[in-house]
Formats: C-alpha cells, sequence, structure tokens
C-alpha cells in the first residue's frame, strides 16, 4: 500500500503538550491514514549546505527552542532509527543526480518530535531526518521529492514540517485568528494545492504583495515542496487544521494518500 505524504504546519512548539484543534487534527490523520513501516520527515529546523540523512539506528532528541516550560524538554521521543531506509534514501537521490550524503551531527528535531509525540505517541515507528538543502532553489526541493516518492511505496511515509505562513517578525502572541494578508497567501496556496498548479506554488511571488510578508526566511515553507514533489497524480488530497494563528502563522495542513478517508 502507497503510504502517505504529509505537510504538516507545526506552529509553536507548545502543540507537543497542549490539546487543542490542531492536535486533535493531527491525532485524527494518523488514526484515518495506513500506518507506515518508517517515517522520513523533512523539518524546517535542519537547513544545511547541502542535503544530508540522518543513519542513527537511534537518533537522539533535539531541543532545538528556547524559554519553553521544563515540560516540552522532558519530552524524549526515542523512536528508533532506520539506516536501512537511509540507505534507500542516499541511492533514491543519487540515481536521480542528487548529491546526498549521511550525517548524524544532528537528530529528531521539534520541527518532527512535537507532531510524532501527538500522532504516533508510542514511538514504535522509526523515524529520520532529510535537511533542507539551504542552497536550493524551490524546483530543486520539489524534484528531491519527486525523486523520494518511489519510498512511499516501500512503506515510507514522507512527513513535511513547517509552515505555509511563517513571519515571527510579525506575531502578535494572544492573537487566535490570522492577519488579512496571511489568510490572503494561506488561500492562494490551497486553491493552487487543490487543482495542483505546481508552478504558482513554486513561484509563490505570483501571490502579490501577501507573499512578500509570508515569510521572511523560507525554511517553513520549503518542506512544502518536497511533499508536493512526492505526491503522485493519482493522489487524493486532504486538507485539514486550516487556520491562521497569532496574525502570521499558518497551521493549514495537507495530507497525499490514495485511500479514501472520512
Amino acid at each position: 500500500m502507497r503510504m502517505p505524504a504529509l505537510f504538516v504546519g507545526h506552529g509553536s512548539p507548545m502543540n507537543a503538550i497542549e490539546d487543542n484543534d490542531f492536535t486533535k487534527g493531527w491525532v485524527q490523520m494518523a488514526e484515518k491514514l495506513p500506518q507506515p513501516k518508517v517515517i522520513l520527515s523533512i523539518s524546517a529546523h535542519w537547513y544545511t549546505d547541502g542535503t544530508r540523512v540522518n543513519n542513527d539506528p537511534a537518533p537522539r532528541t533535539i531541543y532545538d527552542m528556547y524559554g519553553f516550560p521544563k515540560e516540552l524538554y522532558e519530552i524524549v521521543y526515542d523512536a528508533p532509527g532506520s539506516p536501512e531506509a537511509a540507505e534507500a534514501v542516499l541511492n533514491q537521490l543519487s540515481q536521480h543526480a542528487h548529491l546526498c550524503v549521511a550525517d548524524n551531527s544532528w537528530g529528531i528535531d521539534h520541527g518532527t518530535w512535537s507532531v510524532l509525540h501527538r500522532m504516533y505517541p508510542d514511538r514504535r515507528i522509526p523515524v529520520l531526518q532529510l535537511s533542507i538543502n539551504g542552497r536550493a532553489d524551490a524546483k530543486t526541493h520539489f524534484d528531491i521529492g519527486r525523486s523520494l516518492s518511489e519510498l512511499r511505496d516501500q512503506g515510507v511515509m514522507i512527513l513535511g514540517s513547517g509552515n505555509v505562513v511563517h513571519n515571527l517578525r510579525r506575531v502578535q502572541m494572544q492573537r487566535a485568528d490570522g492577519f488579512d494578508w496571511a489568510y490572503e497567501f494561506d488561500g492562494y496556496i490551497r486553491d493552487n494545492m487543490v487543482r495542483r498548479e505546481v508552478e504558482a506554488i513554486l513561484d509563490h511571488s505570483q501571490a502579490g504583495d501577501c507573499a512578500k510578508l509570508a515569510f521572511p526566511t523560507p525554511e517553513h515553507y520549503d518542506p512544502l515542496l518536497y511533499v508536493l514533489g512526492a505526491s503522485r497524480d493519482d493522489d487524493r488530497l486532504t486538507v485539514f487544521n486550516e487556520a491562521c494563528v497569532m496574525g502570521s502563522v499558518s497551521m493549514t495542513s495537507y495530507a497525499y494518500h490514495n485511500v479514501e478517508i472520512k
């Protein structure tokens, strides 16, 4: 069975310990989709010079956030790694002329574990991370995702974790909704995801002035491009957790799958 490819708006690390509509959406999606053998995560928080994959059999939990409650730092997401899946990633990318190297200097960061802690709390499914190539353009991110798409047929779920709108310079912590421009850009991406207008997503500047405010740096947007690349023409698309919060953060998430879910 083909495994899903998901882009999850992860938002605040506090979602790992809070019970809210977004975390409920993650749990519900995990219950509806087929359970993967392995999870390959592309997190906004591993941004590197070139493409790297973690092949550690026991990747460590990375606490790459500051100033949060002690409870958050006590979470240990000690899922096993998968050297075998990492080797498959290396082989798949080399076949398509994408240079990727093994690198265990990182681990499982909060972009990954804050989501998986809710979706798969038993920590039994092996997890590995693929870094975002900070030197690559949007088309290269998409192409890498396309090169990895075959792994979905081998039991690997591809998880992109970021946020379509992520402008912390304009965040208003107590605001429950989003700015008008945040909804405009989020809606532009949603509409083009539904219509499968790939070029409009790769060149997000087509959205107009709202695109200039959506994110000062692209690391939270880029994981979407890997997931878009990993999708198939015959996939179904489910949009969930559609919302903007704190003014300038989008939680909207996307699941590509080939099973019917209700």
